[in-house]
């Protein structure tokens, strides 16, 4: 999950999708996951404590009670991803080793929504007998296993035999995760058309894995089994039909007159879609009762689009498995939480009253008043629970402490569990606290940006990596990327890329554009008095690209401009302030953000000011604590030093505490306290111990830096060891949204700088696409 440098927000190198994973996977380490050890394994006795001899004490336990195995080893928060590769989504009969990246993608998703440990395990084989062999002796290593991409009829087999042999939970989320996450829109579809589930008629098209499931839970829910017509490529599965049967499919054949989809679409209240494109047609949507409830799931392209139902029915409650249309059945909604809940209680299964439990929490949760973190998420989208919103979005915060405790608290009250959890009100708080806030803030940027387009100036245009990441910017919907150069070199360049769209970008010449006159008026009257002539303006904003690009923002013909490849930071930096103030009762800074295994921590300054006053230090915490909330944290600032609480006096620190006294005297809303050294400010314990009197309530997250030169060191050494993203620095405190690279500075560190520049002009009112529109 880790990586270094911001690559783990946008991927890096060429300018499209496929090209892009490619790299991202090869880049580095290959592939996508890694094991970290938890414990210390650096002297002789850590590793006598975590090996021989030491770990025969831990041995000796768990063969004394098995339980114990969950309280000292990793099984309790350990799952693994296994499949053959036969049924792989959209890819079909790929084999096990080319289904490796899924899987892989698969344990991402556990780690990024519900901080479940998860392997992947391919198993090479085709066989039943084999693969349920294979994985019936892997029980003692789990907490639970997440079967996927197993094709039909096997799956059922599959599940169903090792769900008999293992006292784990089973869960094969191709069937159920799609169940799930689809019946929790139906309880509502239902709620807002003022159906009964019991009185309903349902069509389900396909007779695979998820949709055998679909049907399932719901008629586990309370549908009656002649009321749901499951239809396959042969037709209606009917009471009596032979043709393409087995027992599965049987199971669920109904008396009916209807031979196909066509007829048993006829006065149908819902249809579920988990078959193949264009399966339905307009006329059926159009024959199906009033209020239709049509959740077209196939992927990546739906049964029937949305638009084309609301050409026929204005009054249908329409899902897809696409994210570009509201009410997406995304199956991250449910297996992340649904194994967080199960292993927290250490349940042997995972039965329907879990699966019932999770589709009501998902419901519920739809219902319930959205946070404005989750709003801003999806700008350009009303979050609000009706028609257009039947199913929560998959990165709402809430997810893990709803979805989890429900599921929890199923298994236990069904009696599948083997550990209790005394206070639910405590456990959901823990749940809230397992994910950190930034990913679902970085989120958030991007859908803003891609919802409100903005023109950002990418200053040094002729250079291949400002050019692939101008291509990406524009392909992801960011906005409009204006290249500065020479058009012969840009084009030129784009060429030898094998770039020939440049449909969606500006390439500005400085030396030839109608904008020079105003551009050196505007920089002359701010620099006239500082030795420069008119015509050292002019040769300025000629030459140089970055007051150029600046110029374009300043005067509103941009939004914002990304730069730093090419030149060092002091010199960009100062080609901006020739052209941009400072914002009024700001500091500008460059702060860093620090993406960490147990957290976010932000340090500032680490770019512009070299020995900050104290009333600059001050000023520098009340701007992080800002951007730190602005991300969903709540700040704990620590003032950084090589002393703790004046236990060596020199004359520096003293600009530390003149910073804390400034505080004191505003009676700022948040915690601070200060000189501290960085291991004490992020240990809380020790810090406790040692200094009980100190005002922090927790580990600092906000580090203020006491000078430039410790700043830069400190994150440009966390950026290459590893085991962090570091994500900066980000420039806060000029009146226009500018941002600068490092001169090292990936594809992705362009793309993404590029869209903080255009989110700080969403964020200061600036933007209205760059022009005042």
């Amino acid at each position: 999950m880790a990586s270094s440098g911001s690559e783990a927000m946008v991927s890096n190198e060429m300018g499209d999708l496929d090209g892009d994973s490619l790299v991202m996977h090869r880049t580095g380490r290959p592939g996508k996951i890694e094991i970290i050890a938890t414990k210390p394994l650096v002297t002789q006795r850590d590793l006598a404590l975590a090996y021989s001899p030491g770990v025969a004490a831990p041995c000796l336990e768990i063969a004394k009670d098995p339980n114990t195995a969950y309280d000292y080893t990793a099984r309790g928060n350990l799952v693994a991803v296994i499949s053959n590769g036969t049924a792989v989504l959209g890819l079909g009969d790929i084999g096990a080793l080319a289904s490796k990246p899924v899987m892989e993608g698969k344990a991402v998703l556990f780690k990024r929504f519900a901080d479940v440990d998860c392997m992947d395990i391919e198993v090479n084989t085709k066989d039943v007998d084999e693969f349920v062999n294979c994985v019936r002796f892997l029980g003692p290593t789990f907490g639970g296993i997440n079967l996927e991409d197993i094709k039909a009829p096997e799956c059922f087999i599959i599940e169903q035999r090792l769900r008999e042999l293992m006292d784990i939970p089973i869960f094969h989320d191709d069937q159920h995760g799609t169940a799930i996450v689809s019946a929790a829109g139906l309880i509502n579809a239902l709620h807002l058309t003022g159906r009964n589930i019991k009185d309903i008629k349902m069509v389900v098209n396909g007779a695979g894995a998820a949709s055998i499931a679909c049907i399932e839970l719901v008629k586990a829910m309370g549908m009656p089994h002649e009321n749901a017509i499951l239809c396959d490529t042969k037709g209606v599965l009917w009471q009596g039909r032979t043709e393409g049967m087995n027992q599965w499919k049987s199971a669920h054949a109904v008396r009916t007159k209807a031979r196909t989809l066509e007829e048993a679409m006829k006065g149908a209240d819902v249809f579920f879609g988990l078959s193949v494109k264009g399966a339905v047609t307009k006329a059926m949507v159009k024959s199906m009762a009033d209020k239709p409830i049509i959740f077209a799931m196939a992927n990546p392209d739906p049964e029937i689009t949305p638009e084309d139902v609301r050409s026929v029915r204005k009054d249908a409650i329409i899902a897809t498995g696409r994210s570009d249309y509201a009410n997406q059945i995304n199956n991250v909604l449910g297996f992340p939480y649904i194994f967080r809940g199960a292993l927290d209680v250490r349940a042997r299964t995972i039965n329907e009253e879990m699966k019932v439990a999770a589709a009501e929490a998902l419901a519920k949760l739809a219902r319930e008043d959205v946070p404005d973190e989750v709003d801003r998420a999806y700008s350009g989208r009303r979050l609000r629970y009706g028609p257009e919103y039947v199913v929560p979005v998959p990165f709402d915060p809430r997810l893990i402490s709803t979805v989890s405790a429900a599921v929890a608290q199923a298994a236990m009250d069904s009696g599948v569990a083997r550990r209790n959890i005394p206070d639910m009100a405590e456990y959901r708080r823990a749940l809230a606290g397992r994910l950190d806030p930034t990913s679902h803030w970085l989120q958030s940027l991007f859908e803003q940006v891609k919802a409100n387009p903005q023109r950002i100036v990418f200053a040094e245009g002729e250079e291949e990596r400002t050019i692939r990441a101008a291509v990406v910017f524009r392909d992801n919907g960011y906005g409009t990327p204006i290249l500065i150069g020479r058009e012969e070199l840009v084009r030129e360049t784009m060429a030898t890329l094998g770039i020939t769209d440049s449909a969606g970008m500006e390439i500005h010449n400085a030396r030839l554009s109608t904008r020079n006159a105003p551009y050196t008026d505007l920089i002359y009257k701010r620099l006239q008095r500082d030795g420069y002539l008119r015509r050292d303006v002019q040769r300025m904003v000629n030459q140089g690209r970055n007051v150029f690009g600046a110029s374009m923002v300043a005067m509103g013909d941009a939004a914002g401009m990304v730069t730093g490849i090419t030149r060092r930071f002091p010199e960009c930096y100062g080609d901006i302030t020739n052209v941009i103030d400072e914002e009024p009762g700001k500091v500008p800074i460059g702060y860093s953000i620090v993406v960490a295994r147990h957290g976010t921590v932000f340090l500032a300054d680490t770019s512009i000011n070299e020995t900050p006053s104290p009333e600059q230090l001050a000023t520098i915490a009340k701007q992080m604590v800002l951007n730190a909330r602005t991300m969903g944290h709540e700040p704990r600032v620590a003032f950084l030093s090589f002393s703790n609480f004046g236990s060596r006096e020199i004359e520096r620190i003293e600009r530390i505490r003149k910073a804390i006294r400034l505080l004191d005297s505003e009676k700022v809303d948040f915690e601070y306290d200060g000189e501290m050294q960085a291991d004490m400010a992020l240990d809380y314990e020790l810090l406790r111990e040692t200094y009980p009197f100190c005002r922090l309530t927790g580990p600092a997250n906000v580090l203020i830096m006491p000078g430039l030169h410790s700043a830069h060191i400190s994150s440009r050494l966390m950026q290459r060891l590893g085991g962090v993203t570091v994500i900066g620095p980000v420039i806060d405190g000029l009146q226009k949204p500018m941002q600068i690279v490092q001169m090292g500075a990936t594809v992705s560190d362009l793309v993404n700088h590029a869209a903080l520049a255009a989110y700080g002009a969403l964020k200061n009112g600036t933007h209205r696409n760059g022009r005042g529109e």
